[in-house]
């Protein structure tokens, strides 16, 4: 009796692990791809599937985005400069049959693919663009990775340059460079000043010439303002008109 008891127990354990192993659940976001004997039947889900018990084998699939953080690679770009640069890639499984069969490791291939295109394209890229034009450069990058991996049923929907690690020496040298243009559009605007005061200077100039009662009044309006500071020395500055006709005036006396 106890024999038979253990016996139908191990049959029901049995009966169990073969209904579960050919009854299986899949998520909204997963697929299964089924073989049959070796040979590919499809995939299916989500929801309830049924697989023939010893025949039919599933390999899961998820299909959400994967975001995949590129490791720094050693980049050296154009114009002689070594930096340091890291990426992240997000991409999905488009269709499941084909990054299941015609990859070992889709994933691991996506990873691949992203850096060797990484080093390749911002080393045809000289260090300003790869500063300044981060946007283009990104563009470029998913193109490229997206086209290697469609194929495989991936899609890669974006790249983003993350970080660009210069050399010490490079930085220096940048943040001298950038020192130098502040003080060069510095001495460019005080230019700019010093030539539109100028020309103000000149314009006020010529509005007083044609008034010359102009010239006496501004010289009043100096003189206030000078007793206003309350100082005991008082510079009056003399007109050249003034001086000139005290000069015509002492030649026609000396000519008589």
């Amino acid at each position: 009796m106890p024999t038979q008891f253990v016996s139908i127990i191990f049959l029901v354990l049995v009966g169990i692990w073969i209904l579960f192993s050919f009854i299986k659940i899949l998520r909204e976001y997963e697929r299964g791809v089924i073989f049959r004997l070796g040979r590919l039947i499809g995939a299916k889900g989500p929801g309830l599937i049924i697989l023939i018990p010893f025949i039919d084998k599933m390999v899961r699939v998820d299909l959400r985005v994967i975001t995949y953080d590129v490791p720094a690679q050693d980049v050296i770009t154009k114009d002689n400069v070594s930096v340091k640069v890291n990426a992240v890639v997000y991409f999905q499984v488009t269709d499941a049959n084909k990054a299941i069969v015609s990859v070992t490791n889709y994933f691991e291939a996506t990873s691949q693919i992203a850096q060797t295109t990484l080093r390749s394209v911002l080393g045809q890229q000289e260090l300003d663009d790869l500063l300044a034009n981060r946007e283009k450069i990104n563009v470029e990058l998913q193109r490229i990775i997206d086209d290697q991996t469609e194929p495989w049923g991936i899609k890669v929907s974006v790249v983003e340059v993350k970080n660009v690690d210069l050399p010490p020496e490079m930085t220096r040298a940048m943040a001298k460079q950038a020192e130098a243009e502040r003080e060069r559009r510095s001495k460019v605007i005080h230019a700019e000043g010093e030539f539109q005061a100028s020309a103000k200077l000149a314009d006020a100039a010529r509005v007083i010439a044609s008034a010359p009662n102009a010239l006496q009044l501004r010289f009043l309006q100096t003189l206030t303002e000078v007793a206003a500071e309350k100082n005991s020395t008082l510079i009056f500055p003399v007109p050249v008109d003034i001086l000139t006709s005290l000069k015509t005036y002492l030649d026609q006396k000396t000519g008589e």
